[in-house]
């Protein structure tokens, strides 16, 4: 086996430090629009919607985002009526996180071929996802840019984008702002890589084929550990916060990983001691690219796809709530007073958002 590279992801081809100061520039751009009337803006950037006021007592959150590069598999194999599921859920699943009700999706299609029959599939994926969230596609846009777009192989590349809608009364918007020391943390289990991080999966298993069914996989092959759709997490976190129970807290884990509850509101910190089970993908991905445990915990869900906040006392109704629709919920963690930290006792792993996750050095 390779030594580990310091940073297997910008080896890929994605340099998430320099991303990050790419977005800050944007951000810093955008800050300052000239609009001659009162912002209408709700959160400040940063957090998985934004959200607008649009009369006393009534928010528009409002998320953007796409299936990533995991298109690219979806070409190469051909098979394109699940992308659709995963546009959707990167979407629903962000507008969700600030107490939103997600009810409406456009989608922009970008393709370097109109081809009647991959449209067809990806459509079927963008109604199943459409489904199981509860939320309608009342439009959206296609382009055919084949000077812009370019397949693997040609002439097959598209990409799917996805901007959703929601609404939340401005009194029960929830930032993670109201979390405090002790609080519960309750992981939902993802079904696999979700939509991130595709870049460095991608280029760890391709040695091993498309086709290969690696025996860490259980029969299937890395074509369907790579395309297994995002899990859309709306219908049991809308069950939550129309419970009695109180939600102080609700994060998307995407790219960034366990390091995706520091977008939280609030100056606190997080201790994940009992994480949920890894699908073996991951370990699969980490071999074969020798990717250091903490940079792994950095990229990639690791089987927890989001993340609920609420008090310790209500810890176990919550599990058994969310279980109903996520079987395998369970508490991952507790809320600390270590502001701005996230720490994995269990595997020697802590960091911020600024500083990574790190592992500590062999003591000698």
């Amino acid at each position: 086996m390779p030594p580990p590279a310091p940073d297997a992801y910008a080896a890929a081809g994605v340099d998430t430090s320099r991303a990050d100061a790419g977005v800050a520039a944007l951000v810093g751009v955008l800050a300052g629009i000239e609009t001659g009337r009162p912002s209408r803006s709700v959160l400040g950037s940063g957090h998985y919607a934004a959200v607008l006021r649009v009369a006393e007592n009534l928010g528009i959150a409002i998320g953007t985002d796409s299936a990533g590069s995991k298109v690219i598999v979806a070409e190469q194999t051909g098979r394109f009526d699940t992308i659709g599921i995963d546009c959707v859920a990167m979407n629903v699943n962000d507008v969700i996180c600030v107490g939103a009700e997600p009810i409406a999706l456009l989608d922009y299609l970008a393709v370097e071929a109109s081809d009647p029959e991959m449209l067809r599939q990806i459509g079927e994926g963008l109604r199943i996802g459409a489904s199981q969230a509860g939320v309608e596609i009342p439009g959206g846009e296609l382009a055919v840019l084949p000077e812009v777009v370019r397949g693997h192989p040609s002439p097959t590349g598209f990409d799917v984008v996805g901007t959703c809608f929601g609404t939340v009364a401005l009194d029960a918007l929830v930032t993670g702002a109201e979390a405090r020391p002790g609080d519960a943390v309750i992981g939902l289990p993802s079904s696999g890589i979700h939509s991130n991080g595709y870049t460095l999966a991608r280029r760890a298993l391709a040695p091993l084929g498309l086709d290969a069914r690696p025996a860490e996989l259980g029969g299937a092959s890395v074509a369907d550990a790579l395309l297994e759709p995002t899990v859309i997490y709306v219908r049991a976190v809308l069950e939550l916060l129309r419970s009695e129970i109180p939600v102080r807290g609700l994060a998307h884990i995407t790219g960034g990983g366990v390091l995706n509850l520091l977008r939280l509101h609030g100056d606190v910190g997080y201790e994940l001691d009992a994480p949920l089970p890894v699908p073996p993908v991951f370990g699969l991905i980490a071999a074969a690219a020798a990717v250091p445990d903490a940079e792994m915990w950095e990229v990639f869900n690791m089987g927890c796809g989001f993340a609920c906040l609420v008090p310790a006392e209500h810890a176990a109704a919550a599990v058994a709530l969310l279980a109903r629709h996520h079987p395998g919920a369970a508490r991952v963690g507790t809320v600390t007073a270590d502001g701005g930290r996230v720490s994995l006792p269990r595997l020697g792993i802590s960091g911020t958002r600024a500083g990574g996750l790190t592992q500590p050095s062999p003591t000698r």
